[in-house]
């Protein structure tokens, strides 16, 4: 099942893209796709009424696209997830995850506009698989309980300032949470439709130019282990987001540095999750 949020910022409409490739309003069960609908059950119970022919059909044609799960508790990244990614920054390959927090805030539409912010000069992409909380998880014992805590999947665009990021600050917040560097979306697929999350390519280009081409099957710490390990140290609430890292082709690794500049699409892919593109504006 796919789940979708459409219509203008802060005013959109929940809903669901059925198999028959038609769109239909969720509006009459909930007012958003977020913790609260998928904690309470907001996931079967339209597939019930979908199941049942009782959604209003949604002209969704002309409809912003919002993200997918709104008001985020937490958005919690992983870095260096990809072995060719940090080989491709000199960095060590890390023997336990390497986990930072990115402003909840900054998770957007998948094809809102990004600013580019005042002073950047090395603002740079990330095509990552995201994974949604949809059931409290807090110290599970095992990775294999993970994916009994998980809602669904959806891509997201880990956006980052470089020098904010690592000339600035010990930390990485600085360059990872300015204004709208989280696009994400355009749907949350659930993980009955998604299948394997350890075998999806994923892809990334720059004005056509593709940039980043490589597959999950390749992360250092899989989906379930990372969902189990972040549970040993926080509290993992329905509508959380995990960004789980990305693959080597970042503008940091890549010859020249080709940062983006304001006129700069992006677009970006991940198997059975769609595709989003966004367009980089000056702040």
């Amino acid at each position: 099942m796919k789940l979708m949020q459409l219509g203008d910022s802060g005013a959109e409409t929940p809903a669901v893209l059925a198999e028959d490739g038609r769109t239909y309003a969720l509006s009459g069960l909930t007012a958003w796709i977020d913790g609260a609908f998928l904690a309470g059950g907001g996931i079967e119970r339209v597939r019930r009424e979908l199941a049942a022919g009782t959604l209003p059909l949604l002209h969704a044609e002309g409809l912003r696209v919002g993200a997918p799960v709104s008001r985020p508790g937490k958005v919690v990244c992983i870095g260096l997830n990809y072995r060719d990614h940090a080989e491709e920054q000199g960095a060590a390959i890390p023997q336990r995850p390497v986990v930072f927090l990115k402003d909840p805030a900054t998770v957007v539409g998948p094809y809102d506009q990004v600013p580019i912010p005042r002073g950047s000069v090395k603002t740079d992409w990330e095509v990552e698989l995201a994974v949604v909380i949809g059931r409290r998880a807090q110290y599970l014992a095992e990775p294999a309980q993970a994916g009994g805590v998980i809602a669904g999947y959806a891509i997201s665009h880990d956006v980052s300032e470089r020098e904010f990021q690592l000339e600035y600050s010990g930390q990485w917040d600085l360059g990872k949470s300015c204004e709208s560097f989280n696009p994400l979306g355009p749907w949350l697929v659930t993980p009955d439709e998604l299948g394997n999350p350890q075998a999806l390519g994923l892809g990334l280009a720059v004005n056509g130019e593709v940039r980043q081409a490589g597959n999950t099957k390749h992360m250092i710490f899989a989906v379930e282990y990372l969902v189990w390990y972040l549970s040993q140290y926080m509290v993992l609430n329905p509508g959380d987001v995990i960004n789980t890292g990305t693959p080597a082709g970042v503008a940091l690794g890549l010859p020249g540095n080709p940062y983006l500049r304001a006129g700069d699409t992006v677009e970006l892919s991940i198997d059975g999750l769609g595709i989003q593109r966004q367009t980089f504006v000056n702040a």
